[in-house]
């Protein structure tokens, strides 16, 4: 949706959100979907959202894979999510670490969540208007950044939310998934 403040998008969490939680995932024959992402990308796109992952990467700081791997593992989530007529519009990923890295990756930077560095890059990006838009995430990291950023959010019970629920502000909306999420987004729109 696009008005005279900008676009409104939903960006989602990788990990723990989208597919199910496996530390340092970065190939495609390890990926799997939380039941009913596919489907909530879907209905995101229709109801006319953009759709913008935003992830930690610290796998690649710690040098267990590359950004190419990364770029990989998203082209293939893309081929998936086209079986089902789902899209994903833009990726963003932060590589660094300020403890773990290795070379330049060990690095305070502004894009790690909680900061809210790729929210405000996309949102540079793309047009978005950030007090319209949700963030969903399965950490109370990606609650802060999207606070940090403006954003409404909404915490899963999948991958870790069900043991970070306690670390979020009792105002934030917490869902058992991200398709009850999306649900919910779409009714707040229509309400």
């Amino acid at each position: 949706m696009t008005s005279e403040k900008g676009r409104t998008a939903v960006f989602l969490d990788r990990d723990g959100t989208i597919n199910v939680e496996k530390e340092y995932l970065h190939r495609a024959e390890e990926f799997e979907f939380v039941p009913g992402a596919s489907e909530a990308i879907r209905l995101l796109k229709e109801a006319g959202f953009l759709v913008v992952v935003v992830t930690n990467q610290s796998g690649v700081a710690r040098g267990y894979y590359d950004e190419a791997a990364v770029h990989r593992l998203h082209r293939f989530v893309d081929q998936e999510l086209a079986t089902v007529g789902a899209s994903v519009d833009a990726y963003y990923l932060c590589p660094h670490h300020p403890h773990h890295g290795i070379g330049p990756y060990r690095t305070e930077c502004a894009c790690r969540k909680p900061l809210p560095g790729m929210l405000l890059s996309a949102a540079a990006d793309l047009g978005i208007d950030l007090s319209r838009s949700w963030i969903v995430g399965d950490k109370a990291a990606d609650v802060e950044a999207g606070l940090a950023a403006g954003c409404r959010t909404i915490l899963v019970r999948t991958g870790y939310g069900a043991a970070e629920e306690h670390l979020v502000p009792p105002d934030v909306t917490v869902c058992d998934d991200i398709f009850a999420a999306a649900r919910a987004i779409i009714t707040h729109l229509r309400s």
